[in-house]
C-alpha cells in the first residue's frame, strides 16, 4: 500500500480554523487514491482536535530534534510526505531526504507567512505595507523551504502571483489548491433563512491567530462604535476558539458587544446572523469565515485583505472597504436593504459553486501528485536552486538540530 506522511504543525482543528478544514480536504484528496495516511506533530492534541483514528488515520507524536524520527520514518517509507507549514519542513525535511531520498515532498503553507507577518509588522509601524516589509527573515526561510520542496500548494493565487514576480520562483513548484468545497445547490439555498428572518452581526475566528484578535480590537474600539449608533438594535457576536483573557475582558453587553467564545456548530451560528463583518487589518492566504458565511447564505463586510484571492473576477458577496466611514454607511445599507442583501447573497453562491469546486481542485492535485512520482529525478534536475539550498541549509540545520539533541541528553542525564 502507498503511504503518506504528513507532519503537522498543529493537530488538525476543522471547528477551530480554516487551516484545519483545509487539512482534512488533503487528507480526503488522498485517501480516494487508497493512500494510508499517517499524521504526526510536535504539538500537544487539544479537546478540538480531528478525531483522525476514526477516519483510518494512524497518529503519532514526534519530537523535535530526536532521532526518534529517523527511526519512525525509515520504518514507515511514505512514497509522499507533506509538511504543514515551512517550519515543519526546516525541522524535518533534511531528515526525510536522508532516510527517504525518493519520497515526493509536499509542502502546504495554509498562507505565505512572509507575507502574513510583513503585513503584521507595518500594521505595527502604521505605515503602509512594501517590499521592504515583505523581504523579512521569515521570506527568506519560507522561499528557501519551498525550493527544497519538489512542489508548494498554495491556498491564494494573489500569493502565487506575489512568489513569482517578487521573488521569481519558477511556477512549476507551486500549484493553486484553493479550499475544495461542496457546491450549495438552489434546494439548498431556498432552506436558508431570509432576510427578514435574521438579525445581527457576526464574525468567528481562532483568537491564538493575531490578525483575528486584531481586528476584534478594531471592531471594538473603531468601527462598532460607527455601526451600533446607526442601528441601535444589532448587536455584534464575535465567535473564537481560545478566547483569552484579553479577549473575553471585550465583552460588553450595554454596547451590544458579545464575545461569545467557542462555536460548536458554525452553520447555525452564521445562518442565523444578517451579515458576517470581517474588517481584518491584516492576514493572508484565504478566510474561512467569508466561506462559512457563503456556504449559509450571509453576505459580508469586508476589508482588501479579507477579501484578497476569493472572489477572482466575480463580484463579492458584500462590499469591500478599509475606510471607517465607508465601511459603516455601507454596512448600514446592506442590513436594511432586503433586495440588495439577497442579490450579495446569490453572489456569494455563485463564488462558492465556482471558485473553489472540490471535485476540480481535487483533481488537479492529484494529476500533479502522479506526474511528479513519474518524473520526479528529471524535476530535481531543473531544481538546481533548490539541490544547492538543499545541500548547504540541510547540513547547518542537521548539526543544530544534532547538538540540541545531544543537549538534551545531557539535560536529562544531570
Amino acid at each position: 500500500m502507498r503511504n503518506v506522511l504528513i507532519i503537522g504543525f498543529v493537530w488538525p482543528e476543522p471547528k477551530s480554523s480554516a487551516a484545519g478544514s483545509r487539512m482534512l480536504q488533503l487528507i480526503e484528496a488522498f485517501q480516494l487514491q487508497n493512500y494510508h495516511i499517517t499524521f504526526t506533530s510536535p504539538s500537544s492534541k487539544s479537546e478540538q482536535g480531528a478525531d483522525l483514528e476514526s477516519l483510518g488515520i494512524d497518529e503519532k507524536n514526534i519530537e523535535l530534534n530526536n532521532s526518534s524520527f529517523d527511526t519512525f520514518i525509515a520504518a514507515l517509507q511514505p512514497d509522499i510526505v507533506l509538511f504543514d507549514r515551512f517550519l515543519m519542513e526546516e525541522q524535518f525535511g533534511w531528515r526525510v531526504t536522508e532516510q527517504c531520498p525518493d519520497a515526493l515532498k509536499i509542502l502546504d503553507t495554509e498562507d505565505l507567512h512572509c507575507l502574513r507577518k510583513g503585513r503584521q509588522q507595518a500594521y505595527k509601524d502604521q505605515v503602509c505595507f512594501n517590499d521592504n516589509y515583505l523581504f523579512n527573515d521569515f521570506a527568506e526561510r519560507e522561499i528557501a523551504s519551498i525550493y527544497r520542496c519538489d512542489v508548494t500548494v498554495m491556498i491564494s493565487e494573489i500569493e502565487i502571483d506575489i512568489l513569482t514576480q517578487k521573488f521569481n520562483v519558477p511556477s512549476n513548484l507551486l500549484l493553486y489548491i484553493p479550499f475544495m468545497l461542496d457546491g450549495i445547490s438552489e434546494v439548498e439555498q431556498h432552506k436558508l433563512p431570509h432576510f427578514s428572518e435574521r438579525e445581527h452581526f457576526v464574525t468567528i475566528g481562532n483568537f491564538l491567530h493575531e490578525p483575528n484578535y486584531q481586528s476584534v480590537l478594531y471592531l471594538k474600539h473603531t468601527l462598532w462604535p460607527l455601526i451600533k449608533s446607526k442601528l441601535p438594535k444589532a448587536e455584534l457576536h464575535i465567535y473564537g476558539s481560545y478566547a483569552t483573557q484579553k479577549v473575553n475582558q471585550l465583552h460588553q453587553p450595554k454596547d451590544r458587544f458579545f464575545i461569545k467564545g467557542f462555536a460548536e456548530d458554525v452553520n447555525a451560528v452564521m445562518k442565523h446572523a444578517k451579515i458576517c463583518i470581517a474588517p481584518l487589518v491584516f492576514g493572508a492566504g484565504l478566510k474561512g469565515k467569508l466561506v462559512d458565511a457563503m456556504t449559509n447564505g450571509t453576505p459580508c463586510a469586508m476589508s482588501l485583505i479579507a477579501a484578497e484571492g476569493m472572489f477572482g473576477s466575480l463580484e463579492p458577496n458584500g462590499f469591500i472597504a478599509d475606510d471607517a466611514e465607508v465601511f459603516t454607511s455601507q454596512i448600514l445599507e446592506l442590513y436594511t436593504n432586503e433586495s440588495l442583501w439577497e442579490k450579495k447573497q446569490h453572489l456569494g453562491f455563485k463564488s462558492l459553486n465556482s471558485r473553489f469546486n472540490k471535485l476540480y481542485f481535487r483533481e488537479q492535485f492529484i494529476n500533479r501528485v502522479q506526474e511528479l512520482q513519474k518524473d520526479l529525478k528529471s524535476h530535481r534536475l531543473h531544481n538546481f536552486t533548490g539541490r544547492m539550498l538543499q545541500h548547504h541549509s540541510m547540513q547547518s540545520t542537521k548539526f543544530m538540530s544534532r547538538w540540541i539533541e545531544e543537549k538534551n541528553k545531557h539535560i536529562s542525564s544531570t
